[in-house]
C-alpha cells in the first residue's frame, strides 16, 4: 500500500529483515496489538533468497511450518576426533529466507492497518513523547520505533571486534552423495591461516546440500579465497566431481566487544532489534533464536502496557559476559578459536555445549563448559570484562 507522507503510527518498524518482520508478525497474531497502525520501512522490498538461518529449540517453534529441513543428528570434526551425536532433547532447524519472507508478508496483506514503504532510512529521533523516522521520501512520526538498521551501530575495529564472514553454496548432484539426517556443524580440518576456520554442511536431500565456508577473523578474504576453498572441500572431502551451484551467499556479522545499545542514547521510544539491539550472539553469530525470545518479550510487555524494552535479566548479562571473555581470548591470541570449540566437543555432551550457546543451561553446565577449557587465559580475559 502506498504510504501518506507525515502520517502517524502506533509503532514503526525499521528495517523489514528477521528482527523487523518477526516483531510484526507476533503483533499481528496477538489480538490485542493486531489493530494497531503500523508501518514497516525499508530501502527495497524483500524478493530473493538472501539469507539462510539455523537454530536449534526444543519444541515447536512459531515459524515450524517453513522450516525447509530438520537434523536431530549432527557432528563436529576436528584434525583428531570426529564427534558424531544423536539428539535427545533439541532439534537443528533451517529456515529459507525468502520462504519467511513471503510467510510473514502474507499474513500482512489482510491487515489493513499495515503499510509498507520502500526508501532509505536518514534519520530516527525522539521529540516531545514522539518518534521521527525521516527518509529520502518523506518523514513519518510514531509512538514507538522498532529499528533493526545499522544507524544506531557502535564503534568497531580490529581492537574490539572479529568478523564471522561465510560464502555457502547449495550444490545439487546428480548421484545421490549425502545423508540429510546428519548435519555437519564444525568441521575444523581445515587450514586456520587466516583465523578460526570450518565449514558447515547441512543436506536437505540425498542430492542436495548447503556448504558454507565460514571464518573468524579480523578481516575479510579476497573474493576468490573463499571459492577456492569450497571447490577444494567439495572435491577433496565430500568427494563429490559433479555438481551445480543452485544458490549462493554471501555474509558478515559482527563478534564485538562493543555494546550495543537496546536505546540508543537512553531514548524510551527507540528500541534496537536484532543485530542493532545486540540479539546477535557475538561468540558465534547465532541470531535467530535470540530474536524469537526478544521480539516476544517485546509483544509481552505492549499487551501488558509496558515499556517495549524488557530488562535485562541476571543469567542474561552472565551470558554476555561469556561471550566477550571468549571473544577476548580470540582476539588477544591467547587461544584459537578451533582449540577452543575442540576441547568442548571433545570432553561434554554436545548438547550441553548447545544449551549454553543458546544461553538455556543451567549453573552446573556453565560450570562444565568453563572446565573443559583452560582456566588461566579464560579467567584473565573474564576479570578484564567484568562491570
Amino acid at each position: 500500500m502506498k504510504v501518506q507522507e507525515e502520517k502517524k503510527y502506533d509503532y514503526i518498524i525499521a528495517g523489514s529483515g528477521c528482527a523487523g518482520l518477526s516483531l510484526l508478525y507476533r503483533i499481528l497474531k496477538d489480538p490485542t496489538l493486531n489493530t494497531k497502525r503500523i508501518l514497516v520501512l525499508d530501502k527495497s522490498e524483500k524478493v530473493h533468497n538472501d539469507r539462510t538461518w539455523c537454530y536449534w529449540e526444543i519444541e515447536e517453534g512459531l515459524f515450524d511450518s517453513i522450516v525447509a529441513h530438520r537434523w536431530n543428528t549432527l557432528q563436529f570434526m576436528s584434525s583428531d576426533f570426529v564427534n558424531k551425536f544423536e539428539m535427545e532433547r533439541y532439534s537443528y532447524k533451517m529456515i529459507q529466507g525468502i520462504d519467511f519472507y513471503n510467510y510473514v508478508l502474507k499474513e500482512a496483506q489482510s491487515f489493513s492497518n499495515v503499510d509498507f514503504a520502500f526508501s532509505n532510512i536518514q534519520d530516527i529521533h525522539e521529540d516531545a513523547g514522539q518518534v521521527y523516522v525521516d527518509t529520502d521520501k518523506g518523514r513519518y512520526s510514531s509512538d514507538y520505533v522498532f529499528n533493526s538498521t545499522s544507524l544506531f551501530h557502535p564503534h568497531m575495529d580490529t581492537n574490539n571486534s572479529l568478523l564471522q564472514h561465510f560464502e555457502g553454496w547449495v550444490i545439487k548432484t546428480k548421484e545421490a552423495r549425502f545423508d540429510d539426517k546428519v548435519g555437519t556443524l564444525m568441521d575444523f580440518r581445515l587450514s586456520q591461516e587466516h583465523g578460526a576456520t570450518f565449514m558447515y554442511v547441512l543436506p536437505t536431500s540425498a542430492h542436495e546440500a548447503l556448504v558454507e565456508y565460514t571464518l573468524f577473523s579480523e578481516e575479510l578474504l579476497e573474493k576468490g579465497l573463499y571459492k577456492q576453498a569450497l571447490e577444494e572441500y567439495i572435491r577433496e572431502e565430500l568427494q563429490v566431481e559433479d555438481y551445480e551451484i543452485v544458490h549462493k551467499e554471501f555474509g558478515v556479522i559482527p563478534m564485538s566487544l562493543a555494546h550495543f545499545d537496546r536505546h540508543p542514547k537512553g531514548l524510551k521510544r527507540i528500541v534496537n532489534i536484532g543485530t542493532a539491539g545486540g540479539f546477535t550472539k557475538a561468540s558465534t553469530g547465532y541470531t535467530f533464536q535470540f530474536i524469537q525470545k526478544n521480539t516476544a518479550a517485546i509483544v509481552d510487555n505492549l499487551r501488558s502496557g509496558l515499556l517495549p524494552h524488557p530488562k535485562l535479566s541476571f543469567r542474561e548479562k552472565m551470558f554476555q559476559w561469556y561471550d566477550r571473555t571468549l571473544i577476548e581470548v580470540i582476539l588477544s591470541g591467547k587461544m584459537t578459536g578451533k582449540d577452543i570449540f575442540s576441547m568442548m566437543f571433545s570432553k561434554l555432551s554436545p548438547e550441553t555445549i548447545l544449551a549454553f550457546l543458546g544461553n538455556e543451561s543451567k549453573l552446573i553446565e556453565d560450570i562444565k563448559i568453563m572446565n573443559s577449557v583452560p582456566m588461566l587465559p579464560f579467567m584473565i580475559s573474564g576479570l578484564k570484562h567484568l562491570r
